[in-house]
């Protein structure tokens, strides 16, 4: 099963809705706003991408952040602000058997998830 998170009114998710509907595919979206990250998830995500893959540095919630916050973010610093401000995370982040993809990118949608 295909799992999309992020949240409902970002522009690159809706390109990425718009993709999953149009090859017929079925998923679950997750809304960081509504229903937040857990810890374990978080985590799992760091150990296979880190931290500089997984936080959106271009976001406002990254600009938002102390300088000294972001000059020593690493994997479990990164968790905290991950499960206290969700919005700070890549979106669309799709889960998919035991991949993930970041971001919205079509070509590479087609070769891991048709």
């Amino acid at each position: 099963m295909i799992e999309i998170y992020g949240i409902k009114n970002c522009d690159t998710m809706k390109k990425a809705f718009r993709w999953l509907d149009d090859n017929n595919l079925d998923y679950s979206f997750h809304d960081y706003k509504k229903e937040g990250v857990n810890e374990a998830q978080a985590k799992a995500w760091l150990e296979q991408l880190g931290w500089e893959n997984v936080i959106n540095k271009r976001g406002t919630t990254w600009r938002k952040l102390e300088e000294d916050v972001k000059n020593t973010m690493d994997n479990n610093s990164a968790i905290q602000i991950m499960l206290a401000q969700p919005s700070i995370i890549k979106r669309p982040l799709i889960t998919f058997k035991e991949s993930i993809l970041l971001g919205f990118n079509a070509e590479e949608y087609s070769q891991k998830l048709l």
